[in-house]
């Protein structure tokens, strides 16, 4: 009898010994096992897992109506509120590639952005709509006629002057929720065929030139998304507390893991140590990631805006720079725990 010896890379890929890593398939999990557990709070507003999970599908959907697909880039310039999440999985869930746009850049750098990633859709939170409108106009005079308008999608928020949003309407964007409703909630999404396709565009400050494009693919974030739960120690069912912007590094894949754990994200539009402290004393917060700028404002706080003791040990992880140790002894007296990590883009 004559053995036949083959290597493992002569094995064809099949559904019963293969299947692409993404950190989408973690928000149907999390809708499956935990679909009235709260994932995302945000003043007023709270969604459950399943309501999420529905409403990203529809945001899917919705923007393949408007024939965004693989290939396509979706630019969001939007603060942590719950749409910049929901683009964290109903972008890539069409297709597309997501683009979170640094809300403090100024409209000439925004415009190279959007003219690099090629963007054919910005959505955009409503006190930001101007500096959108102005960064395409850039953009379209530097394109001497050979341009076509991205579509707009204005996010609305009950904390934004109303003003801000009916300006954005009157100037032809579409009202995210108004979008949503154009969605099917059980479109038939599928994982990308390759592991490999890009899910998220970011881009370098841009210090000694013009930003340099990094792109992520799925399964880097999926691995990402489990390697900071595993890290950190984070148990299922966790408070997240968005102090990180989820424009930095799609807010160091956070958005991912929050919905691997089935955890809850209470998203943060302004951070300051009055609102840090409010919500970890009345949404039960388990963790944040903050800078040391971040810190320093917290273990400085005035007395009006602190409330201590904690009720708990609240986990944060801090990068950036490197915090001295005089500020690492006053957020432990605090009763944080503090955990010092370091990234690149």
């Amino acid at each position: 009898m004559r053995i036949v010896e083959r290597d493992i890379d002569d094995l064809p890929k099949n559904p019963a010994n293969y299947t692409a890593l993404t950190p989408l398939g973690f928000l149907e999990r999390a809708a499956l096992v935990h679909p009235t557990r709260k994932s995302v709070i945000h003043g007023s507003l709270t969604y459950t897992w399943q309501d999420t999970y529905r409403r990203c599908r529809r945001l899917a959907s919705a923007l393949a109506k408007r024939a965004v697909t693989f290939g396509s880039t979706v630019a969001v310039i939007a603060p942590n509120i719950p749409a910049m999440y929901e683009a964290h999985f109903g972008v890539p869930m069409s297709g597309a590639v997501l683009n979170a746009v640094n809300i403090r850049l100024n409209a000439q750098t925004i415009a190279f952005l959007l003219g690099h990633s090629k963007s054919s859709v910005i959505m955009v939170d409503q006190e930001f709509f101007t500096l959108a409108e102005e960064a395409v106009k850039i953009l379209a005079e530097k394109s001497k006629g050979n341009f076509m308008s991205p579509l707009f999608i204005v996010i609305a928020d009950e904390n934004c002057d109303p003003k801000t949003l009916q300006y954005a309407l009157r100037r032809g964007a579409i009202e995210y929720e108004k979008f949503l409703e154009t969605g099917d909630p059980d479109f038939a999404w599928k994982p990308p065929e390759d592991e490999w396709h890009s899910i998220a565009l970011g881009y370098t400050s841009g210090t000694t030139a013009s930003p340099k494009g990094v792109v992520l693919h799925h399964r880097g974030a999926y691995l990402m998304a489990l390697s900071n739960a595993i890290i950190w120690g984070m148990q299922e069912g966790a408070v997240y507390l968005w102090t990180l912007p989820l424009f930095h590094c799609n807010g160091w894949c956070f958005a991912w893991t929050l919905a691997a754990i089935c955890g809850t994200s209470v998203c943060l539009r302004q951070v300051t140590a009055k609102a840090i402290y409010s919500a970890i004393d009345n949404l039960g917060v388990t963790h944040f990631c903050a800078a040391p700028v971040v810190l320093n404002s917290i273990a400085n706080a005035r007395n009006e805006e602190i409330v201590l003791p904690l009720r708990r040990t609240v986990n944060v992880m801090t990068a950036g720079a490197a915090p001295p140790p005089s500020l690492l002894f006053a957020m432990s007296q605090r009763g944080f725990r503090v955990a010092h990590t370091y990234g690149l883009s």
